[in-house]
């Protein structure tokens, strides 16, 4: 396993691991230690995987399982717009292996789908070193070869899409090169802007009626566009709502057609 020819040029590091509780922590563990981050951490299998909210991330061999550490990458403030960085580069790396197709594209704030399944997620997780600087790790898990049948959404992965390029090994050099331009593309967090209109032309629901689960409550509205912050905003007649955490579902397939400008 190997990362692609412009993060090796850029001189970020990899290691690779055969089984691992959890990437992200293991990344967390590398920046305690001092690490200086830049380093992609790769294993062949998790035990203790996790998702958004603190969900388990099922995690068997034949997938994609890495974590991408970063030190003081940004201002501690503008550390939230890293996932939508990643989200970016996610989607550009699947697209590398399954070619332009219009089934691909963003949910917010940054899972990929494929016709309305879930392909591919991310985690990002940051804390405070006793340096005095920010270790942050992006955790990024793409289903290759097999996912989750028994999640309360659906879920797909590049085998049973049809790509032959459908190992971890396939995906890393292109996620890697991708998370190296989408981070300059951001400079840490001067050209959110950039990222921001590029997130928004691959946002799937944009310009239709969502429904966004808010802990005990849902609400529903037209999924307007994110803010300068990255927040979702939903309109509800002349109200319109910012927020900043939730679960979003998205219409049907057969409403999802249309297209949506940019903004």
């Amino acid at each position: 396993m190997e990362l692609g020819a412009s993060a090796k040029a850029a001189s970020y590091r990899l290691i690779v691991r055969d089984s691992v509780a959890s990437t992200n922590e293991d990344a967390m563990d590398l920046a305690r230690a001092g690490d200086p981050g830049w380093i992609w951490l790769v294993a062949r299998e998790q035990k203790q995987g996790r998702g958004r909210r603190g969900r388990s991330w099922s995690s068997p061999p034949g997938n994609l399982y890495a974590s991408l550490l970063l030190i003081d990458v940004a201002p501690p403030e503008r550390l939230p717009e890293l996932g939508f960085v990643a989200a970016l580069a996610l989607l550009k790396a699947v697209r590398a292996v399954l070619g332009d197709d219009p089934r691909l594209g963003i949910k917010w704030p940054n899972d990929i789908l494929f016709d309305g399944a879930k392909l591919s997620g991310i985690l990002l997780e940051s804390t405070r070193l006793p340096n005095d600087t920010t270790a942050c790790v992006a955790g990024l898990g793409v289903n290759c070869r097999s996912h989750p049948v028994t999640l309360p959404y659906a879920a797909t992965d590049l085998a049973s899409i049809g790509t032959l390029l459908n190992a971890p090994e396939d995906v890393l050099p292109r996620l890697s090169d991708a998370m190296e331009e989408m981070l300059q593309i951001w400079n840490r967090g001067s050209g959110f802007a950039e990222i921001r209109s590029r997130w928004l032309a691959d946002a799937l629901g944009r310009g239709q009626s969502i429904r966004v689960a808010l802990g005990n409550a849902d609400i529903s509205g037209i999924f307007e566009t994110i803010d300068p912050y990255g927040r979702l905003i939903l309109r509800d007649g002349m109200n319109a709502r910012a927020i900043e955490a939730g679960d979003v579902f998205l219409p049907s397939r057969s409403m999802t057609d249309q297209v949506v400008p940019s903004t």
